[in-house]
């Protein structure tokens, strides 16, 4: 377990004062001067040792991507984007992080904005955080009040700007250059890579898009240095995450752990156990809605990184875990999040804008039974139509919970086919 002086969020669970006075009390805003007196380079170098990778689902090595950055400033301004657009079912970190430790987050936007040679940070806020955008906003003027950000940020010597952008509920503009795009008052859609926004971003300009956890640990790790972060949890999954447990546990909760910690231990010590204990469990969603599930046998021995789940051929993604027990209809359970990706394509690409539809209505005649068994092969078929064909990972999103349904719950499936058989059968 995280011993409590290794922990970056000190308040996520917001006990204490998440204003200036009380972040300073936590050691925000502590020599951040001293800080940016390193320089842009070192600033990298310390955050590449840290083995920091991005906490927004993608697992990027986050000193690698603001190294992107051009070294020089041109005609055109360097820009900061923080994506706190979000909005992937079974999680909910990010929101704590606003609610409750604000400061950590804008200064974290000044050492990474310092780092990357930008002048300005606009913060990305999904629509429905109401009282969390209010309670950024109210930091932001106090950081500005005290001196923090404007001219001579933290008497650093360096000009820094936050604003902060409320979206309108769109998933998509969760995904990084759509969010540009809706940033730049435009329709919410991702946009083709190359060329990538280190090289043409917000308003065409050099720009590093990032998640919340990943900009908010930063002021952290450069204070205690990269190689205390990568002395936590293991080798290229390094430093503390925070994790978001939902769903049949007793006691749900967001909980800062080393990454690499087992699964069940997880739970176990966090979040009160599986309702009903450990042998109730069904499957475990590890990473947000996006990620395939995993039945009760793989999750025994599972740790919580990057890597060990991608090896189980699933992900730590956002490490929304949530946890189903043996009284969830399963197949109702992902046609549920098969609706929400049908809902939410932005309809840019054809296999997204109809595959998704195609899926999920596909899914709800399986809720029902009333489907073929030779339908499961033709669904998952549709699945690899879909992935890895559209512009975004959405399309990626929305057919893998459906592909974990089928490589671990197709006799699930094939019962409840059956069982509609029966009943027709018997009518007829």
């Amino acid at each position: 377990m995280l011993a409590d002086k290794d922990r970056i969020f000190t308040n996520i669970y917001g006990w204490d004062d998440p204003g200036l006075k009380g972040a300073k009390k936590r050691g925000d805003w502590d020599k951040t001067a001293a800080i940016l007196k390193r320089g842009h380079d070192d600033i990298i170098e310390e955050i590449k040792s840290s083995g920091l990778r991005g906490r927004g689902g993608a697992g990027f090595p986050t000193g690698l991507k603001w190294s992107f950055m051009p070294k020089e400033i041109g005609s055109r301004p360097h820009y900061l984007v923080v994506n706190a657009d979000e909005s992937e079912p079974g999680t909910c970190k990010d929101r704590d992080i606003l609610r409750h430790e604000p400061h950590k987050l804008l200064e974290g936007c000044l050492v990474a904005g310092f780092a990357m040679r930008a002048h300005a940070a606009y913060i990305y806020i999904r629509g429905e955080f109401v009282n969390e955008a209010r309670r950024l906003q109210a930091a932001i003027d106090e950081a500005y009040a005290a001196g923090l950000l404007g001219k001579n940020a933290a008497k650093s010597g360096w000009d820094f700007d936050i604003y902060l952008h409320r979206g309108a509920g769109a998933y998509i503009c969760g995904e990084e250059t759509a969010l540009l795009e809706s940033l730049e008052g435009k329709k919410g859609q991702p946009r083709l890579k190359p060329p990538f926004p280190a090289g043409v971003g917000l308003w065409g300009c050099p720009t590093t898009i990032n998640n919340v956890e990943s900009i908010a640990v930063t002021p952290t790790i450069m204070r205690r240095g990269g190689a205390w972060f990568a002395g936590l949890g293991k080798e290229n999954n390094t430093g503390t995450k925070l994790f978001c447990i939902s769903g049949h546990v007793n006691n749900p909760c967001n909980v800062e752990e080393e990454m690499g910690i087992p699964l069940k231990e997880l739970l176990e010590k966090h979040a009160g156990g599986v309702r009903g204990g450990w042998d109730n469990l069904l499957a475990v969603i590890p990473g947000g809605s996006s990620t395939p599930l995993m039945p009760k046998d793989v999750c025994e021995t599972m740790t919580m990184d990057f890597d060990a789940l991608r090896n189980a051929g699933t992900g730590l993604g956002t490490a929304g875990i949530i946890v189903m027990d043996k009284s969830t209809d399963i197949v109702k359970a992902i046609a549920r999040l098969s609706y929400f990706y049908k809902h939410e394509s932005c309809g840019q690409c054809t296999p997204c804008r109809e595959g998704t539809g195609w899926m999920w209505r596909m899914m709800d005649r399986m809720v029902r039974g009333e489907a073929e068994l030779h339908e499961i092969e033709t669904l998952e078929q549709v699945t690899r139509q879909v992935e890895g064909h559209t512009i975004c990972a959405l399309g990626d999103a929305a057919a893998w919970p459906i592909q974990g349904l089928i490589k671990h719950f197709r006799p699930v499936i094939e019962q409840r086919i059956a069982a509609h058989r029966a009943v027709v059968d018997a009518a007829e």
